[in-house]
């Protein structure tokens, strides 16, 4: 889809923290979308509070020559978003850890990614494509709010599975 789309700007909140070692359980989402970047002349621009998150990341990006394709950035995901100055074309959201065994923490969780959409939703525009992780968890997931949100301002669901694919 982001093909089709031409999606050149891409953002994603919360990189891929080990790199590709636990690719199978942790995913690898910079890694990918970086791929795709380089592959389709597009730049991803990825953003986490960590900054040993983004060191490790950072370490997988320059061994796999995605540097000039992928920009990390320490930060808090929604001020990032705030201050993003371009039309994004591809949204990852995947921020904000949930723990399926804390209701204040699957809540909290809720409320960041909800806050995100929020952050960066005039930089989106018709043929935007958002992709939310973590959705099929007790509690609604991460996107449960965002979701919804999204929905009641016109955004369709192409794609209801652990992730979430959403578009106008």
């Amino acid at each position: 889809m982001m093909t089709e789309s031409r999606a050149s700007v891409l953002v994603e909140t919360g990189v891929a923290r080990h790199g590709l070692d636990y690719s199978k359980s942790d995913g690898a989402s910079t890694i990918v979308f970086g791929i795709y970047a380089k592959n389709n002349g597009a730049k991803l621009y990825s953003v986490d509070n960590n900054p040993e998150n983004i060191v490790t990341c950072q370490k997988t990006i320059d061994k796999m020559n995605l540097s000039s394709y992928v920009e990390l950035n320490t930060a808090d995901s929604i001020e990032y978003l705030k201050a993003f100055t371009q039309k994004v074309d591809f949204l990852y959201i995947d921020s904000y850890d949930y723990n399926r065994n804390n209701s204040e923490i699957i809540k909290a969780s809720q409320a960041h990614h909800l806050e995100e959409i929020k952050a960066v939703e005039k930089k989106l525009h018709e043929n935007s494509i958002i992709l939310i992780d973590d959705c099929k968890l007790p509690g609604g997931g991460k996107g449960k709010s965002a979701i919804q949100y999204l929905q009641s301002n016109g955004w369709k669901i192409l794609m209801n599975k652990y992730q979430v694919l959403l578009n106008k």
